[in-house]
């Protein structure tokens, strides 16, 4: 199942474990597995990854990066498999990401000559330009005919619990979501207030947003650790950042509100 009517569905260059996470939720639809299991045991793969990388296995932590991507994408085709969605899963899930990117920098940063401040810059910028895509994303998605509208453009207040789910943890979730989240939601909006009034935005330029994705994100980290770039890793995500400025000029030069 899509998140996106078949007409907005763009190349997503930062969601490669696609097909790995629809296997992965076949297989558990008929189980006692939930979506939050699955959320769990992403969570599990990162900080397998982060250990590697403190004990220099640089090739076991690329697999466990990638295998978190792929697990990372099946909590949520198996919540819609199951049709059970909910606020609690999409909360956990973006909390238990940045917790992980958080420690991913930071373990970088222990095995090679960056400094504690870079290492916090880079991670900034990656929280903005992962924001910038989410931001892009749940527009198209929001606007989609029969696209997935879990998520909502902006997160002002707690969300209705949906059925199955207790709204105190929902309410509890969101509390830290919007602490952990709300700064970076606020740069973004800031910089482009006005890309909720576009219509619809085109596949291409999806899929240059995409290059922001966190599993596109997670794959660069990847292979410049299997490439023994450990060095690059952070310098290399503060450059990056700057592309954010330049993607959206283009969103408000052509496509225009």
């Amino acid at each position: 199942m899509s998140k996106l009517s078949a007409k907005d569905k763009f190349l997503d260059l930062s969601d490669y474990g696609r097909p790995f996470g629809n296997f992965l939720a076949h297989q558990l639809k008929d189980t006692r597995f939930t979506p939050v299991h699955v959320t769990l045991l992403f969570g599990v793969s990162g900080l397998i990854a982060i250990y590697c990388i403190l004990e220099n296995h640089y090739y076991l932590a690329a697999f466990f990066i990638i295998l978190k991507s792929g697990i990372d994408a099946a909590d949520g085709e198996l919540a819609r498999i199951k049709k059970t969605p909910s606020y609690t899963g999409r909360y956990l899930d973006s909390v238990f990401d940045i917790i992980l990117n958080f420690f991913f920098l930071m373990a970088i940063c222990h095995v090679s000559n960056s400094s504690l401040y870079l290492a916090v810059t880079a991670f900034i910028g990656i929280q903005l330009q992962g924001t910038l895509y989410n931001y892009y994303y749940v527009i198209l998605r929001n606007k989609s005919v029969g696209g997935d509208t879990t998520s909502k453009i902006f997160e002002n207040e707690s969300p209705l619990a949906l059925p199955g789910e207790n709204q105190k943890s929902v309410d509890v979730l969101f509390f830290i979501y919007t602490i952990v989240y709300g700064l970076y939601d606020k740069i973004i909006h800031t910089l482009d207030p006005d890309a909720y009034k576009v219509k619809t935005f085109p596949n291409w330029f999806m899929t240059m947003v995409s290059l922001y994705g966190l599993g596109f994100q997670l794959l660069i980290i990847a292979v410049l650790l299997t490439l023994d770039y450990v060095d690059l890793i952070i310098p290399f995500f503060i450059f990056y950042t700057s592309l954010i400025l330049i993607l959206i000029a283009i969103r408000k030069i052509i496509f225009k509100v």
